[in-house]
């Protein structure tokens, strides 16, 4: 893989969705931008996931990624909140599949054994990890590194997977 693919990680929430934009070209890895769509904690939950789907939908349109990567949702005790969760993810998914963008997943452990080396990392790992991995990577919040990690996560498996493919055609 000589060419650049831009990738976008999406880290979805009810309250804040993190969103991070990186080059890939082969395994070098290139910051290109990240931040934080927040909705409005007073709306209602379809004004609010209208407030995540144009706020993701300008990102997409400013940044022109490639491709995209999102963040399963892991279930917690609370189903309420599991289930905004999930909607927010939806709209995770929606934004980028619209604009023609295909859109891989990835587990939390994944993502966090693929960046930091364990499934079990804190988000200050995250965080450390990614300054390390593209030292010029700047994020507003916990969020936006996530889905830089994810973003991450998405180009070291996206690599590994055409590799293993070009080797299967090769032989």
């Amino acid at each position: 893989m000589t060419h650049p693919i831009r990738v976008l990680g999406i880290d979805p929430g009810l309250r804040r969705t993190g969103w991070g934009v990186i080059e890939a070209v082969g395994n070098r890895l290139s910051f290109i931008a990240s931040g934080t769509v927040t909705s409005n904690n007073k709306l209602e939950l379809a004004g609010r996931l209208v407030q995540l789907h144009d706020g993701l939908a300008r990102i997409v349109q400013q940044q022109l990624p490639q491709e995209a990567a999102v963040e399963h949702t892991f279930v917690n005790k609370d189903a309420g909140a599991t289930l905004k969760l999930g909607q927010a993810r939806g709209i995770a998914l929606l934004v980028p599949a619209l604009a023609g963008l295909e859109v891989a997943e990835y587990a939390p452990n994944l993502v966090k054994k693929t960046v930091v080396g364990t499934g079990h990392a804190e988000k200050e790992q995250i965080r450390a990890m990614v300054k390390v991995l593209m030292p010029r990577a700047v994020f507003d919040s916990d969020d936006a590194a996530d889905a830089l990690a994810i973003a991450i996560c998405h180009a070291h498996h996206r690599g590994s997977m055409t590799s293993r493919l070009s080797k299967l055609g090769a032989a």
